[in-house]
């Protein structure tokens, strides 16, 4: 299956300037020398902590910032070689959903013209008739009624608005979409909402979408496949079934120990990270995890690893995984029995009661 994206050695150095004249004294390396793939219907999540680079990455994809260096080819076009206008055209099929609803969308403007203006842009509804109908068909899409179209942002909830977020992207018929934690604003019970209308609305259209976040937990109900971003590189991927199983990497093992387990009765080792992140302006030599990481030798304080796949599609920078102990158990907690026991009979009584309704 040829691939929809494909991005190859992609790079982004911000420059840092000081004093009154603007001398650059430095450049941060946000991203550098990032490689991936995704194919039509495809999700591919890319985590990582604050400051790692995965939301530069979304907007490099979408040209909303110039790359310093690499490739980025949409169904086998360059984008980095396309002119403005041509871009533009290329824009219909490559949509953006924002961390924050409200600062994405304009309050000055109803729902309607809001969802009617890139409609008009691209020329997919012509007439006024043809135009609401298709903005009332985007807003049931996304569960939402018609006549919120006359309503302004502020008169809906953070749920809402990331709904109409998505409706908004929806509306040139995108075949990429880019989501930049689209979650993380939101309450436990609304992400779950809007998890599941992104993941229905994939395969109701086929598309594909590229789930930027920190939360491995929601990843795991929406990700195909998982990139792990650390300090600007990827040091891992994987399916998302093999990454939870067997993790390779020491950086994803530990985000992997830090998800919540959804049973108080279970309990299982952390792998606490000590230190803070390098600084992207100075990284150090070799691996850039050395310096927090528990099972660094002294190769790698100086060579740079290699993202090494093993041929089966998992691939990480990290040549001494095979030599690193078993990937912690999830253990029960000796005498919390009295827990399990009220766990057991919350969730029978809940599941009774759903199916009495």
């Amino acid at each position: 299956m040829n691939a929809l994206l494909e991005v190859q050695g992609l790079t982004k150095h911000f420059a840092v300037q000081h004093g009154a004249f603007g001398r650059i004294s430095g450049h941060v390396r946000a991203v550098d020398g990032v490689d991936f793939h995704l194919a039509a219907g495809e999700t591919l999540a890319i985590v990582g902590e604050s400051g790692c680079g995965k939301s530069t990455v979304g907007r490099l994809v979408l040209r909303l910032l110039e790359p310093s260096a690499g490739q980025v080819r949409f169904e086998g076009e360059d984008l980095l070689a396309l002119g403005e206008s041509a871009m533009r055209a290329r824009r219909q099929h490559m949509q953006v959903i924002f961390q924050d609803p409200y600062a994405s969308l304009n309050p000055r403007m109803t729902v309607g013209a809001m969802l009617g203006e890139p409609l008009m842009l691209h020329g997919l509804a012509s007439g006024e008739a043809a135009r609401r109908t298709r903005i009332a068909e985007l807003l049931e899409l996304v569960g939402l009624r018609p006549d919120h179209a006359r309503r302004y942002p502020h008169e809906f909830s953070g749920g809402q608005r990331q709904r109409l977020a998505i409706a908004r992207a929806l509306a040139v018929e995108p075949k990429l979409i880019v989501a930049d934690e689209p979650v993380s604003a939101l309450d436990v019970s609304i992400q779950a909402q809007v998890i599941n209308l992104m993941r229905s609305l994939q395969q109701r259209f086929g598309l594909a979408y590229i789930f930027i976040s920190h939360d491995l937990a929601v990843v795991k109900h929406i990700a195909d496949r998982i990139a792990v971003m650390y300090l600007g590189k990827i040091v891992e991927t994987a399916t998302t079934d093999e990454l939870f199983r067997q993790p390779r990497h020491p950086y994803t093992r530990a985000l992997l120990s830090a998800v919540p387990l959804p049973d108080p009765t279970a309990v299982r080792e952390r792998m606490l990270l000590e230190g803070d992140i390098p600084s992207a302006m100075s990284p150090p030599a070799g691996c850039r995890f050395h310096t927090r990481c528990r099972f660094a030798k002294e190769s790698c304080r100086r060579d740079e690893p290699v993202l090494t796949d093993d041929g089966a599609g998992h691939a990480a920078a990290c040549p001494w995984w095979p030599e690193f102990p078993p990937t912690p158990a999830i253990l029960e907690t000796v005498g919390q029995d009295q827990d399990r026991q009220r766990l057991d009979r919350l969730q029978a009584a809940f599941v009774s009661h759903r199916e009495a309704t």
